[in-house]
């Protein structure tokens, strides 16, 4: 499977529920509902007025379109990113699975998805940092 890292820096924001909330733009949002709580995620310096705020994440594109039917993908990068111990948040569109992951634990994230043989690749040259592309031992 390939998964690329994006380089938008997210946070993650909570907001009262049935409130509006503006548009916050960028190059990537995301705003979830549900009864006790609406949750959005946009480009850090564009999150909400009076957000909650949980800002430091980076994203990782499962590259699509992934078919309603498929079985496991999520559960495909997910299960080596806990092993390693990595807290996540995942994002689904109707096409593509995005999981965030803090950007402190980015080099585990890699490691560990590498390990789980996962074709993982940066968007940009600053990206490769992160970026080891022959892990010699578990996270």
């Amino acid at each position: 499977m390939t998964i690329r890292l994006h380089p938008w820096r997210l946070s993650v924001c909570r907001i009262p529920p049935r409130i509006g909330h503006e548009a916050v733009g960028g190059a990537f949002s995301a705003t979830v509902s549900a009864p006790n709580e609406t949750s959005v995620v946009c480009e850090e310096g564009r999150e909400p007025l009076g957000a909650r705020v949980e800002p430091g994440w980076r994203a990782f594109e499962i590259q699509g379109p992934i078919d309603f039917d498929q079985v496991g993908v999520l559960a495909s990068v997910l299960n080596p990113l806990a092993d390693a111990l990595v807290p996540v948040f995942a994002i689904s569109t109707y096409d593509t699975d995005f999981v965030m992951v803090k950007e402190t634990d980015l080099r585990k994230a890699n490691r560990a998805l590498l390990l789980a043989g996962h074709e993982v690749s940066p968007v940009t040259a600053e990206e490769s940092r992160y970026f080891d592309s022959s892990p010699r031992s578990r996270p």
